[in-house]
């Protein structure tokens, strides 16, 4: 392309450098030597379109490729961000189940609690009859026994 710059330049410079006819708006060229330089353009103007074409095509290839990668690139992020979500949403969900198994266990570890409470009071209480109900009987017999003694 630069072979072709330059000898558009050496046409420019041509027509330039052509006398004016007086009284006139006409410019005297060298007609040979202009058409030698467009003849010499063409010739060189196609392999110059050919690699321009071929450079854009490039170009476009590039273009598209760099494109799809990062169509590729997005939907990628897109994918993890969507797993992250899930994975987010499946976390969320194990943690308040954890917190409703916890607070369950607590509520349940009371209620045994307060159920051991009761049933060693209520054991207890049995206790304390049966040992209140067997101290008097000790002292009856006791009793029975000073009586029979100051008897005889």
């Amino acid at each position: 392309m630069d072979d072709v710059m330059a000898l558009l330049e050496r046409l420019e410079d041509e027509l330039e450098s052509g006398n004016n006819l007086p009284f006139t708006s006409k410019t005297m060229i060298n007609r040979e030597r202009c058409l030698e330089l467009i003849k010499e353009i063409r010739i060189r103007l196609p392999d110059d379109f050919k690699q321009a074409q071929v450079v854009a095509a490039e170009k476009n290839s590039i273009i598209a490729d760099a494109q799809r990668q990062a169509e590729a690139i997005l939907q990628d992020a897109e994918n993890q961000f969507k797993l992250m979500v899930d994975q987010h949403e499946i976390t969320k969900k194990a943690y308040e189940q954890a917190r409703e198994i916890i607070s369950n266990a607590q509520k349940n570890a009371r209620e045994i609690r307060l159920g051991a409470n009761d049933y060693a009071d209520e054991v207890l209480g049995k206790l304390d009859a049966y040992v209140s109900r067997l101290l008097d009987d000790i002292r009856k017999d006791r009793a029975e026994l000073k009586k029979g003694h100051h008897q005889s």
